[in-house]
């Protein structure tokens, strides 16, 4: 310990919260503060990064739905944070699927909290399972160190049942205002770049700059794959720079989801087993078998 500290909280801390009034009521976060970030963790939900600060600016987008316990259809009950995990059983809009899966809701078994001078750590198991089906455990580690402006989500999937089973995975990384604003830049070594949809008709190089909002916008989403498996946001305004790095070998897709609508201006950097819609495909786990992913979150000044 620090000689120059009596209580380590002066230097970082973790505590459990839970929120009051509305429908958020008795949702519970564990709020860590590392001395450059301060970021919430959600107890209720896939122990999913709601909202982050780097050195007291908001840096995600928080969708006006705001938090909250109920299961409602997903344009009605997406709040939007910094990290919603989608998956394991779909990704997209799919028929007969929840939109962007059921993982997010699910509450996570919380096995370790620690706070010192190692670092704030969380570790919680996500179970996801069904009689006469899959048995499917995602270890999930939140970590970050001691006035570090970076942390780290790793996770691991075992499959504890004893037939291979499908699996898919997309980490929803979502970028707001004041970090997010005109004017932004988004960076990348790519080998190809593909709009979501047929028929697009927007030229591909405005994805990598940022516009204004505009009154009922339509978003636009492209498919991208990467040479290397890292993204940097620029904010030249404000001289802070984001940088998403991941697992390129097990998150081999990406999408990038630019929505610039007045009230939901959002920039979604997603990580993913693979594309959306027609090019869809699940991946395959076998039976005892364990496949490690890690998205890693970096604000930094420039």
């Amino acid at each position: 310990m620090d000689q120059r500290i009596s209580d380590f909280s002066q230097a970082a801390s973790v505590r459990e919260v839970a929120l009051r009034g509305g429908k958020a009521d008795g949702v519970r976060l564990l709020e860590i503060d590392n001395g450059v970030l301060r970021f919430q963790l959600n107890l209720e939900k896939g122990l999913d990064i709601y909202q982050l600060w780097h050195r007291g600016m908001n840096v995600p987008f928080l969708c006006k739905n705001g938090l909250g316990h109920a299961n409602a259809p997903f344009a009605a009950c997406f709040e939007g944070g910094m990290l919603y995990t989608c998956g394991m059983d779909s990704l997209g809009v799919r028929e007969g699927f929840p939109v962007h899966g059921s993982l997010h809701s699910i509450a996570p078994a919380v096995s370790l909290c620690r706070c010192d001078e190692g670092g704030v750590t969380v570790e919680a198991d996500l179970t996801d399972s069904a009689l006469d089906g899959k048995h499917l455990v995602l270890h999930r580690r939140v970590h970050t160190d001691v006035g570090s402006d970076a942390l780290e989500v790793c996770d691991v999937l075992e499959n504890k049942g004893y037939s291979d089973a499908d699996y898919c995975l997309l980490y929803h990384v979502n970028l707001g205002y004041p970090f997010l604003d005109e004017g932004v830049t988004i960076t990348s070594d790519c080998n190809r770049v593909q709009p979501r949809n047929e028929g697009y008709s927007y030229p591909i190089s405005e994805r990598s700059r940022f516009p204004a909002p505009v009154d009922n916008e339509a978003e636009r989403c492209y498919f991208i794959d990467h040479k290397t498996p890292e993204v940097t946001v620029r904010n030249e305004k404000l001289k802070k720079q984001f940088l998403l790095s991941y697992s390129g070998e097990t998150l081999p897709a990406f999408v990038q989801w630019n929505n610039n609508a007045s009230g939901d201006y959002v920039l979604g950097l997603e990580p993913a087993t693979t594309y959306l819609d027609d090019l869809f495909r699940y991946s395959v786990i076998r039976p005892a078998e364990k496949i490690g992913f890690s998205v890693r979150l970096r604000i930094s000044d420039l």
